[in-house]
Parts: C-alpha cells; structure tokens; sequence
C-alpha cells in the first residue's frame, strides 16, 4: 500500500482540535485583530505571491494543532511518494505525476522502472515545433492559407483547463483565434463552426482513448462539416490528436506524426501541463506556455521543501479542514478580481470535487466525516452585485479566498484603485462587519432619525465571516503556474488529510452507462 491509511478523526490531533474548537468556537475575527502583528503573524509571502489568512477564526494554538494533524497522518511521506512516482492512485493502479511534466531538473523519475524524463521533453519540443509552425504562419491548410484559427475538441480536463488557462492569459495571445468544443449538445458545435473557414482552422481532438461519446460525436460532426469543402487526403493538415489510441487517430485520417502523446501517470483533471495544452501553446505561444509551467514547478518545489508552518497549500488546505469539519461550512467561495480569471472558479469546480468528493476511506469503509468542499464563485466586482449578500448576510458559513493582482495588465491605474478598494473593503466587511452602534449613527447623520428602529436589525452586518487574500504582484503566465498548482496541492493535502483518494474518479462513470444502455434501447 503506497499511502498510509490513518483516520483522521482517531488521531491524538483531531482530539485536541475538537477539545480546541469547543473552547474557541464563539472566537470573535475582530476580537483577535486588536492584536498589532495579527496580519503580520498570520501572512506567508513567497516571492511574488503574499497569502494573508489573519481574517480567520485562529489562533496560533489552531495552526499548530492542525500541523499536528498533517504530521500525525504523515503528510510529509505522502507528498514525497507522488513527487518520486509511487502509485498513489491505489484504485487504477497509477503514478500520479503531473509535477514530473513541470519539472526542470534531470533528477530521472521511474515509472515501470524507466525514466519518464526524457518522453517529457520530447514531448514538449515536439508542442514547441509544431507551435512555431502555425503561429508563424508556415503550416498551411489544403488551400495553402495559413491557420486563422485553433478549435480544442474535448471534455473535462481536455477541456477545462486549456480553456481557463487560455482565457486568463488572453492579455498574452497571438493573432491565433482559439475556440473551445466540448458539450455533446448539438447547439454548441453549430454555434462555434458556424463562422469558422474550413481552409484556415486546425482542429485539436483531445481524448486519451479516442473513445470519449462527447469528444468523438463533436470530432465526426467537425469531420463531415469539413469534408463538405475539402477531401479525406486533407484531413492530415487540419486535425490533430492528443491521444494514445493510435490505432483509432489513424482511422480517422490524421497523420501520425501528428500525434502528440497522454500518458498514464496524469489525470485528466491535472492534464494542462501536458500536450493537453497544446492549445494553450498555439494560442499564447511556446514560450508563455514554459513560462506557465515554471511558476508551477517554483510552487511545487515551496510544498514539497517547505515546513508545514510556512507552507501556502498547506496552510490553506488546514483551514479548510477547519471550517468544513469543525464548524460544519460546507462550501468555499472562489473570487479572482481579475476578468481574466472568470474560467477559475468551474476549472476548481472540477479540480477540487471531482478529486475529494469520496464517500469512503482508504480502506474502502464508508466515512462518518464531512469530505469534499463545494466550490463556487465568481469575479470581483461582478459578484458584489450578485450573490454576495448571502455570504454577508446570510445563515451560512463560507470561507472565500480572495484573489488579486497588485497591477493591471493594460495600466489603467484609476479603475485598478477602484477594484483593489472593493477587495480590500469585501474581506474587511465580512471579518469586522458593523455593529448596532454603527448603523445607529450613520441612520442619525443620514437624517432617518424616525426610521432607526425600523431599519436597524437590516443593517447591521455580523461580520466574523473568514477569509483569505491571495495576492500576486501581476498577471503573467508564471504567477498564473503558481496559482493553479497552489490549488492542485491544497487538493492533494485534504485528500491526504482526509484519508481519501484524490485521483480517481469513479463517480463520473454510472451515468455514462446508463446514458449508452438507454441510447441502445
């Protein structure tokens, strides 16, 4: 067994934290704000990246009883085993490596004892090569155009995560237009090849087996609607696959060479940094998708090296711990201020609840404690107009982390002080709130005096509500890296913590049965 198999809820940690939690639950954010170095204390920096998590109901005794934690359940030997390739996914039986696609060292990583090292960086010249081709203009389509435009053909992690990343980094593209199919919805398809011009658009079919009901019916749609206007013996300078069924990539027309390799030890949901992304490197160029690739190796290297104190994904993997299994809050709020980011939020959706929504442990016994957080959000300011009167005002309990960049992209410097006001104010607002008292003033001043009574309890907003600002210096592809693998390894330490599973996912397979058994009958 690769993982140790320790249930949290019997450890000596989770009884101190119980213990803990009964004492503090009443806790008040603006109550431990009266000390000065709060912020100070409870904020992690780490190059361009500052995390303040001094808006939650903590202490310091709270850390490290949820330190105590992470090391009772040897957190440590767990990121260590999927670092050095052990098979982690117990259930397929399967290394979990994506770290290993970002990685620049020559230290070798054996899978089936031969080292993965050196497929990665064929892989990625060969992305390179064949991104340099289009976007200079030197691939042509069977007219002897040039590509105008790229179309990803894929699902789930085919598709979410070239899609975010593609439209958070829209700031860096090309003069490439990039189009995203994914639903088996005969509407979608329509909608994108409608203005699209068969002699300059490159399709990218993305489906590990060549099998997927979604990715193929989309495939053979795009096929026949290109086969209207061109030939069989055109199909090679218009499609390529990101594949392993090779067999089946031949059979629908695309040349070999033009088959870029998927490999066992990535999960679909953790694909981008893969030839998954080859979309990613057509549409902001090679050198950005590297760029992407080392902010996620610098983040990989600060959890796999970092004490746990001083560790962001850790850190913000025991908080959520906290509240989801010592408060009762089920869900978390993910809020990028930044439009780019509008993708983040369904991107974690899968990320994060597609990985830890388990029901039973390690061993195979159904758990009696709450795993898996919901995920949800949206960007600043959009949201503030939108659902964030529940998380302010509302019966639940909602940790939301904050996201925000210290810079804009194109240096419009009066709205970037408005956003970052609202940023600052949304976290304040719902840590401190504003008492009776406050609101009892403002309605004097605003002469609704005869009113006060009336609107007072309205008014009033609770505040203690927690919160998390993660703040980067600017929007570029390495500080993007960083962000998604912060995520990716916050994932993998709940998981861990609650010892679960993270990367199967046999949950999404019932449906798709019941879907094939019901289109025979």
């Amino acid at each position: 067994m690769a993982l140790k198999n320790i249930n949290p809820t019997k450890t000596n940690a989770w009884k101190a934290l119980t213990n803990h939690f009964e004492e503090n639950k009443n806790i008040n954010i603006k109550d431990l704000y009266k000390d000065d170095n709060r912020k100070q204390e409870f904020s992690l920096e780490f190059d361009d990246l500052l995390v303040d998590f001094s808006k939650n109901r903590i202490t310091n005794e709270t850390i490290d009883l949820l330190v105590d934690l992470a090391n009772e359940v040897d957190l440590k030997d767990a990121i260590e085993k999927q670092f050095s390739g052990e098979i982690i996914n117990v259930t397929e039986g399967r290394e979990v490596l994506h770290t290993a696609l970002r990685s620049t060292s020559e230290d070798p990583i054996l899978v089936n004892g031969k080292n993965i090292k050196p497929q990665i960086q064929a892989a990625l010249r060969k992305i390179k090569s064949f991104s340099n081709k289009v976007i200079s203009g030197k691939w042509k389509g069977y007219t002897g155009k040039s590509i105008t435009d790229i179309v990803n053909i894929g699902i789930g992690g085919s598709d979410l995560g070239p899609d975010m990343i593609v439209e958070s980094l829209k700031f860096y593209k090309n003069q490439l237009n990039t189009h995203f199919v994914s639903n088996i919805d005969g509407d979608h398809v329509s909608e994108i090849i409608k203005t699209l011009n068969p002699e300059t658009t490159l399709f990218v079919i993305v489906s590990k087996t060549f099998t997927t009901q979604e990715t193929i019916t989309n495939a053979e749609t795009i096929k026949n609607w290109f086969l209207k206007s061109a030939t069989i013996f055109d199909i090679p300078k218009h499609f390529v696959a990101v594949s392993t069924n090779l067999e089946a990539v031949d059979n629908f027309g695309i040349d070999k060479n033009n088959v870029f390799p998927m490999w066992n030890w990535v999960g679909g949901r953790f694909s981008l940094w893969s030839a998954v992304g080859l979309s990613i490197s057509l549409s902001v160029g090679f050198n950005n998708y590297r760029a992407l690739l080392d902010g996620a190796e610098e983040m990989d290297l600060h959890y796999r090296n970092t004490d746990f104190k001083e560790n962001i994904p850790v850190i913000l993997a025991l908080l959520s711990i906290w509240y989801n299994n010592f408060y009762g809050a089920e869900t978390e709020a993910v809020l990028p201020y930044s439009q780019y980011l509008s993708k983040l939020p369904s991107y974690l959706q899968q990320a994060i609840m597609e990985s830890n929504g388990k029901g039973v442990d390690r061993n195979g016994d159904k758990v009696d404690y709450q795993t898996g957080t919901i995920v949800w959000g949206s960007t600043g300011t959009n949201m503030q107009h939108a659902f964030m009167q529940l998380v302010h005002q509302g019966t639940k309990l909602i940790l939301a982390d904050f996201i925000g960049y210290k810079e804009s992209l194109y240096g419009l410097t009066d709205h970037h002080k408005k956003l970052m006001a609202n940023y600052y104010g949304q976290m304040e607002a719902l840590a401190f709130g504003k008492t009776k008292e406050d609101v009892h003033l403002e309605l004097q001043f605003s002469g609704d005096k005869e009113k006060i009574n009336q609107l007072l309890p309205f008014k009033v907003f609770e505040g203690n509500r927690p919160s998390n600002a993660i703040l980067f210096d600017k929007l570029t592809p390495k500080s993007l890296g960083k962000l998604v693998a912060l995520y990716e390894h916050k994932i993998y330490t709940q998981g861990i913590l609650w010892n679960i599973y993270s990367y199967d996912q046999f949950g999404v397979e019932l449906g798709k049965e019941l879907a094939n058994k019901l289109l025979k009958a």
